[in-house]
């Protein structure tokens, strides 16, 4: 069976992508989310003992020290992640570029 995944590419870097998804809807279904609740979003920094709750990105250590984002939703879905940083600061820009041109970018249909 076909499968979908939503994905943010930012001058031609794939900022955050999702789960293979069974359906188109599903995946459209996690764009709609990510661009109507990533703006107001906050941040949760996991490896500092941070908690959050409803919508939020998340930063999370990985086992080499390295840094991705995730973002949750409410039920505490992963719904899309980020490649792993070396630096801390690369994942914040990958955040804030989700949360300013997420809403307004255009979704393209890539047949795979």
């Amino acid at each position: 069976g076909e499968q979908f995944q939503a994905k943010f590419v930012y001058n031609a870097e794939i900022m955050v992508w999702s789960e293979n998804y069974k359906s188109k809807s599903s995946a459209q279904n996690c764009i709609d989310s990510i661009k109507k609740n990533a703006p107001a979003a906050p941040t949760v920094d996991l490896s500092k003992g941070e908690e959050g709750k409803g919508y939020r990105f998340e930063l999370v250590e990985s086992k080499d020290g390295q840094t991705f984002v995730r973002f949750v939703a409410a039920n505490g879905e992963t719904m899309v992640r980020s490649e792993t940083y070396t630096s801390k600061a690369s994942a914040i820009n990958c955040i804030e570029s989700v949360k300013k041109n997420g809403p307004a970018a255009p979704v393209e249909d890539e047949a795979t």
